[in-house]
């Protein structure tokens, strides 16, 4: 529970009282709280990690970024900073409910809409970031192929080399990692992407409003979220129908689909264990020599 000194300087921040504290459930990273006060309720994570601050500082300006965009909702970021220790992120709280078809569809023209921001020329972000609580490097590239081997593969290859999930004999070069994924990822123009769209990062408010949470963001190819909405189960067809009236179905998806779903299957590798090494294994198989 949040210590009385967290919760009176968070009180402050929100210029009222704070009669209640509840603990919220699904938090893997971060604790996670609503707070309520005499006539709002807040979401508070709070995280004493040694990284905790500069996860949520990333998770802050991916929001700001997203928002900025003005084409998909995120929550308003209320307050972010570190007390007694404890390092903590405020925003608001966004009341949800099941998700209709009608709402996937909003969220798949949104999600379009956002893909579509203009974002210059460059494949990266300003600053790292994270994925979970894995770093995520984001140094710029002009070429696709030449960022997502170098800032995306490569690392998390590179841990698994040193948590012995995986033999060296079972990664891939360096060439043989730009020439599997060359031959399948045309020339595109970076977008604005949320980085780990999986259905536990967005929300649809009661509202039927689509927000994102949690993002990992960086400039790079759309199809790479779409790629994560499908890795363990999908968004729906009216979700899938309603982005495809802005970017059509193009040759070599399917294959992209799984280069690109390869990241984040060695994130889990990373995170979770040896139970994804056979996903993992599978890819690398198919795609490289």
């Amino acid at each position: 529970m949040l210590s009385s000194g967290l919760k009176s300087h968070l009180g402050q921040i929100l210029e009222s009282t704070i009669q209640k504290v509840e603990v919220l459930s699904g938090g893997d990273i971060s604790k996670a709280y609503c707070i309520y006060t005499p006539t709002q309720r807040f979401f508070c994570k709070v995280n004493n990690s040694a990284i905790a601050m500069e996860m949520f500082i990333a998770e802050k300006d991916g929001l700001k970024i997203i928002d900025h965009s003005k084409t998909i909702s995120v929550p308003q970021i209320l307050g972010c900073g570190e007390f007694e220790g404890n390092c903590f992120l405020l925003m608001e709280f966004i009341e949800t409910k099941k998700p209709t078809q009608k709402d996937m569809e909003t969220f798949g023209h949104q999600l379009a809409q956002m893909h579509s921001f203009p974002v210059g020329d460059s494949f990266g972000w300003k600053q790292n970031n994270f994925i979970g609580s894995l770093p995520q490097s984001n140094t710029y590239h002009t070429e696709w192929t030449y960022f997502y081997v170098h800032e995306r593969l490569l690392p998390q290859l590179q841990m698994v080399l040193d948590k012995k999930l995986l033999h060296f004999n079972e990664v891939p070069t360096e060439k043989s990692l730009l020439k599997g994924c060359k031959r399948f990822f045309p020339e595109i123009k970076p977008a604005l992407l949320h980085g780990d769209l999986w259905t536990g990062n967005y929300l649809i408010s009661n509202e039927g409003i689509p927000y994102l949470i949690d993002p990992a963001v960086f400039y790079g190819h759309a199809e790479v979220d779409l790629a994560m909405t499908r890795l363990f189960g999908g968004f729906g067809t009216s979700f899938y129908n309603a982005y495809a009236e802005h970017f059509p179905i193009t040759k070599g998806v399917g294959e992209r689909t799984d280069l690109y779903q390869l990241y984040y299957l060695l994130v889990h590798l990373n995170l979770l264990g040896r139970s994804y090494y056979p996903s993992v294994m599978r890819l690398l198989r198919r795609y490289f020599d």
